[in-house]
């Protein structure tokens, strides 16, 4: 039985989010050689790790746009490329200034492959197969970063910390030549699609812009999206769209609280745990892999249950409902995490946290492309660009507060609250609307 090709591509997408994370987790492991070597405090490694949340923030969209209008296949080639020179080059800092720019410049290269992802989703894959193609991609990101805590741990203690980097950049351009080789930006410029494949994905990836109705649409509701589809005046451009936008605007207020507390899995965490409670880097590495793989685990059975809702006539809910029930289990795991006594039990809450946070992931990806459509990268990059900012935030948040106060409850209780408010964002995220169809929205 022959393999689908956009199988292929799927798993070099999710090979691709592995070492995405891998590079990136790799700096909380090595934190305390590096920070002893350089002589850096807390403070001063919470913006390091935070430099990249800003460049990574700043680049989403401008990337995104060249996803969309350059293709997948350039763009994501060049930004592997762009993201492993600086990985290597992390070996060569010499003080916290050189670090932080070269940080920096590392989240700029990383910004644009998930945008770029989703632009090669939207040409790719059918919508009913969008959801677990989407769990799968981030899944990839956890099983990587969850991967790389002990090994790299390992790695570091045998050969330090500046060779590890640039081992990771060398992984890194290899798959970067292998992509520009075999990958074509449409389905109808791939040699190795039998026409069966082809026709398959040509007659469903647009299945969005057919669907009229949904069996979870309301009366009240009805109205709504039928005047929605009414197409903008050409004049009106895509900025203009999506800054009027509510859907946008709500897409970015519930990734900013997912991505706040999940950078706090790739960056604090592992440090945090080790002081807490006296462990060596193994140990804590191993608890903290535990919830990165529970994320990848919330990915797939977000990924299932979208298309499953999905499949059911429920588009609007097949978006809503796993978010929204992974915010409540993210904001219950974190406050679990907060007075848990042992390192065990504090490992197992903030698993149930990952778990729910990246069961976010799905809806949130799959919303952009349905609504962005052919500038998918766009509209994604500017989600993960507010999602970023909330990376940022926590990079310094918890150092800060916990200098301040004494305590880490306070990031905690922040944390918490924010979930809770990002249920309430979902409400105002409507998946059924194109944007360059969404009139209503562009003039509330």
């Amino acid at each position: 039985m022959r393999i689908p090709f956009r199988s292929l591509l799927v798993g070099a997408t999710f090979l691709l989010s592995i070492l995405l994370y891998v590079d990136r987790v790799c700096i909380s492991a090595a934190k305390g050689s590096l920070a002893t070597d350089l002589s850096l405090s807390d403070q001063q490694m919470g913006w390091v790790f935070a430099a990249f949340s800003l460049g990574y923030a700043l680049f989403q969209t401008p990337s995104g746009w060249l996803a969309d209008r350059l293709g997948p296949r350039r763009v994501l080639a060049a930004i592997v490329v762009v993201w492993s020179v600086f990985t290597g080059l992390t070996a060569m800092a010499t003080s916290l200034v050189t670090l932080l720019i070269v940080r920096f410049l590392f989240g700029a290269g990383e910004a644009g492959a998930f945008p770029g992802i989703a632009r090669a989703m939207y040409s790719w894959i059918p919508m009913q197969e969008r959801g677990m193609v989407q769990g799968i991609n981030f899944s990839g990101s956890r099983i990587g970063a969850a991967l790389t805590l002990p090994l790299i741990s390992l790695l570091i203690a045998d050969l330090g910390w500046r060779p590890t980097f640039v081992i990771l950049m060398c992984i890194g351009i290899v798959w970067a030549l292998l992509w520009f080789l075999f990958f074509r930006d449409d389905p109808t410029d791939a040699k190795n699609l039998s026409p069966i494949e082809l026709q398959y994905i040509l007659a469903n990836r647009q299945e969005g812009q057919e669907k009229s109705a949904n069996t979870d649409s309301s009366m009240a509701s009805a109205s709504r999206d039928s005047s929605s589809a009414v197409i903008h005046p050409a004049a009106t451009s895509l900025a203009n769209s999506m800054r009027r936008s509510t859907t946008v605007w709500a897409l970015c207020g519930q990734y900013f609280a997912s991505n706040f507390i999940f950078f706090f899995g790739l960056t604090w965490f592992f440090p945090e745990l080790k002081l807490r409670f006296g462990l060596s880097g193994f140990e804590a590495s191993l608890f903290a892999a535990v919830p990165l793989l529970c994320g990848a685990l919330g990915n797939w059975t977000s990924g299932w249950l979208v298309d499953r809702l999905y499949s059911a006539n429920r588009w609007r809910l097949s978006r809503r409902l796993p978010a929204m029930i992974g915010f409540a289990l993210a904001g219950l795991g974190i406050m679990g995490c907060a007075y848990a006594t042992t390192p065990l039990a504090s490992s197992f809450w903030f698993s149930l946290c990952i778990f729910g946070a990246d069961m976010t992931l799905s809806p949130s990806w799959s919303t952009c492309v349905d609504i962005g459509k052919s500038n998918a990268g766009v509209v994604s990059g500017m989600m993960n660009m507010a999602g970023n900012i909330g990376a940022f935030l926590t990079s310094l948040a918890f150092p800060y507060l916990m200098g301040w106060t004494g305590s880490p409850l306070p990031f905690f209780y922040v944390a918490a609250v924010l979930n809770v408010a990002a249920i309430g964002l979902w409400l105002l995220i409507e998946p059924t609307v194109a944007l360059n169809a969404n009139r209503q929205e562009a003039h509330a």
